[in-house]
């Protein structure tokens, strides 16, 4: 069995979106198909970039149209969560908020070119 575990997101621009997270988080290009489709990798996760053009992106058969910035999300789970929000930030990858703090530990959402979010966590010290 494949230990990958593969996560399709709806993007607005392919080619903007394997920039981002080859750059920003150390995914490789797998497979490149811009403007419709390309996937990149990081350890055992595939991120699917599907764009408006790709199959995934055709509309339903009710007429609703797949679209990127939704809530779902992939997390990268930190030990510094302060640093690596310093870094992300210094090379001008947008927040959709602030470091929160609960009671697992500590959380901020990034956003990829297209609106889909990244949760940067850190777990609480036990």
């Amino acid at each position: 069995m494949d230990d990958t575990v593969n996560v399709r997101y709806m993007v607005d621009d392919v080619s903007a979106a394997v920039d981002f997270y080859t750059k920003h988080f150390d995914f490789s290009l797998q497979s490149n198909a811009a403007p419709a489709f390309a996937d990149v990798v990081r350890g055992h996760l595939r991120l699917l970039l599907s764009g408006p053009t790709s199959s995934a992106g055709r509309p339903m058969p009710d007429g609703r149209k797949p679209e990127a910035g939704g809530w779902n999300r992939i997390e990268f789970v930190v030990d510094d969560i302060e640093a690596e929000v310093e870094r992300l930030r210094s090379e001008g990858v947008p927040f959709r908020n602030d470091i929160v703090t609960g009671p697992g530990g500590k959380q901020i959402l990034v956003e990829d070119p297209a609106g889909n979010l990244i949760e940067i966590f850190e777990a609480a010290s036990r």
